[in-house]
């Protein structure tokens, strides 16, 4: 099969929706994600890059996504958090021709850490990939970033080893990148194991609270 860029559309989950990214979603992101703890683990940067302000993040935000590719905006279906954005990740870094893709640029607000939000938007943007014919998608993180780590190897990828002096944090320092893939042979394992992730939150009546 060909792989073809997808076009950007609404993915629908059980527990989220994923919308196309769109300036109307600023505010709600503005307030999922200028968190101290997001920035942590190296989001933005790292901890250097934590918006000053909201009128700061309206600059940055955009200009931090990837100019090739398709950034969704996760919206809580039902609940009494229901039309809450969580946070928002991006499918991205297409290569047709070696049917390459990349999932990154993801934040969630820390309330949805560890609850279904993760899972539930893998399964979405692994599917919109590998339905569209690509047979890798790379995922990678600050290799010093131990919790995300942790989260991808837990969807099923398999790490593929460290590239060193990757990117610059918004510190001036230099990241080494941990990189992960799943290719198309592994994704119905990986897509089997997701959604008994999710069958679990279902049967537990999980509900999304983002408290304050």
């Amino acid at each position: 099969m060909t792989a073809t860029i997808p076009e950007p559309r609404v993915l629908a989950g059980r527990f989220i929706r994923l919308e196309p990214f769109t300036p109307e979603h600023l505010p709600g992101l503005y307030r999922a994600l200028a968190r101290p703890e997001v920035f942590a683990g190296g989001y933005g940067g790292g901890p250097a890059g934590l918006w000053p302000d909201e009128p700061a993040f309206r600059e940055r935000f955009p200009a931090a996504l990837p100019t090739t590719g398709n950034t969704y905006v996760a919206v809580v279906r039902s609940g009494p958090d229901a039309g809450a954005v969580v946070g928002s990740s991006s499918l991205a870094d297409f290569d047709e021709r070696r049917e390459h893709a990349h999932i990154g640029w993801t934040g969630w607000h820390p309330a949805v850490w560890g609850g279904p939000v993760n899972p539930e938007a893998k399964l979405l943007l692994l599917s919109e990939a590998f339905d569209h014919g690509f047979g890798r998608v790379k995922l990678q993180a600050d290799e010093r970033n131990a919790r995300s780590r942790a989260a991808i190897l837990k969807l099923g990828a398999r790490f593929e080893g460290t590239t060193r002096r990757d990117v610059r944090r918004a510190d001036g320092s230099w990241r080494d990148s941990a990189v992960f893939s799943i290719l198309v042979d592994e994704w119905p394992g990986v897509r089997a194991g997701l959604e008994e992730r999710l069958a679990a939150f279902v049967a537990a009546d999980s509900v999304i609270r983002l408290g304050a």
